[in-house]
């Protein structure tokens, strides 16, 4: 129960655009959804090691951030919109990369822009950047724009995997589950690896089922072998 009169509490006016942005995105753009278990073992070995190397905390959502720069050049559709006519797609000449935050007036999506041309630890600051500034609702509208692919994860919440809603604007949102320990037999023993369900709804105007599925696959590649990711 809410503290209000009659129960009933008003939208802000960021509610109402961000719900009539994803009714939009919903009924306007037609998804298909692609989902692939990705093995993490040595990102996450690397990370915290690299992190004191480089001066800078680098999250698991940085080194998605910075497959996604680099996968994205390689999938230019990944990085394309229809025309307000909708007879043609445009390829942007750059990579806007979205990543939602739960801010206090809403759920909102700051953009890295230009991501293609920044590096691992770049990529680390200026997410780490827009986040803070979200998160005290100092965002700007130049840093709410130019989205290519999106980011969201609910892994902390325990969530195993789902799929989210793009904006209208992105070509595709990627959906990051929990990192989850998995037990495999090698031949001569037992292996605990780190797994994490990686969702793919995108946009079915712009990308078929299989040009989606090479760009998710050459995602994971990256992330499965992270050192390649370090490097300028």
């Amino acid at each position: 129960m809410y503290d209000t009169p009659d129960n009933r509490i008003p939208l802000t006016r960021i509610q109402r655009l961000i719900g009539r942005l994803m009714l939009e995105s919903k009924q306007q753009c037609p998804a298909c959804y692609l989902q692939v278990e990705a093995d993490l073992t040595e990102l996450t070995a690397l990370r915290k090691p690299l992190s004191k190397e480089r001066g800078v905390r680098i999250t698991t959502n940085d080194f998605f951030f910075c497959a996604m720069a680099r996968a994205i050049p390689e999938f230019p559709l990944m990085a394309a919109r229809l025309d307000d006519a909708g007879h043609a797609i445009e390829i942007s000449d750059q990579v806007g990369i979205g990543f939602a935050v739960a801010a206090p007036q809403g759920l909102v999506v700051p953009v890295i822009q230009d991501a293609a041309g920044k590096d691992l630890v770049q990529l680390a600051r200026e997410s780490e950047m827009l986040l803070k500034k979200a998160r005290s609702n100092r965002l700007l509208p130049d840093d709410l724009c130019g989205e290519n692919v999106v980011l969201s994860g609910l892994g902390m919440y325990g969530v195993r995997s789902f799929y989210a809603i793009a904006p209208p604007c992105a070509s595709a949102i990627l959906s990051l589950g929990n990192l989850h320990e998995m037990v495999h037999a090698d031949g001569e023993g037992f292996l605990v690896r780190k797994k994490m369900w990686v969702g793919l709804a995108a946009n079915r105007r712009l990308v078929h089922e299989v040009y989606a599925a090479r760009f998710l696959r050459r995602l994971v590649d990256l992330l499965e072998n992270p050192v390649q990711l370090t490097r300028s």
